[in-house]
């Protein structure tokens, strides 16, 4: 989202009197408050949005609002544009995932390289890293072959089922 429709969002919060907007969409979250100061009344207001439709629609609600109680508005006003980005499918890569929850190490030891590096080839039993669990130290293998692309964590940072360690071309 870019800053002028922030902006935009935020002077029509201003107007409406509405104390706080939360704005979610995939993994991009926004949330304004307003402090009230003690002068003039506001509208307590929390409000969960999730797609461009509802933005428009809650906006104009509280400006239909404002309008009945009295709010003078400005009378020719463009509709908000609100950009929305799809999200990028990358169809040609693979990832190597966590198969458990634990900490994320590269090496096999503080002192000893890394398992893999950007740019190396891998086979499907390449050990690729080293998952800790309960003090147990897991061995995790590709059980995919390509090249590595991209290291998506930091040794030593907390992983979950799931989460995708690393990105694979082939």
């Amino acid at each position: 989202m870019e800053l002028k429709h922030i902006k935009e969002l935020m002077a029509v919060m201003g107007r409406t009197g509405t104390k706080r907007l939360q704005l979610k969409q995939n993994e991009f979250e926004l949330i304004l408050e307003r402090q009230e100061n003690g002068h003039g009344r506001s509208i307590a207001d929390s409000t969960l949005i999730d797609s461009e439709e509802q933005i428009r629609t809650y906006l104009q609600q509280r400006t239909d609002q404002a309008l009945s109680h009295g709010a003078e508005m400005p009378t020719a006003r463009p509709p908000i544009p609100i950009a929305v980005e799809a999200p990028k499918v990358d169809t040609n890569s693979l990832y190597v995932t966590s198969p458990m929850v634990g900490t994320f190490y590269g090496a096999p030891s503080p002192d000893d390289p890394s398992f893999i590096k950007v740019g190396d080839r891998i086979e499907k039993n390449s050990v690729v890293c080293i998952i800790e669990a309960m003090k147990v130290m897991n061995e995790i293998k590709a059980n995919v072959s390509g090249a590595i692309a991209e290291i998506l964590v930091e040794s030593g940072q907390p992983v979950e089922f799931g989460t995708k360690l690393f990105r694979i071309v082939e």
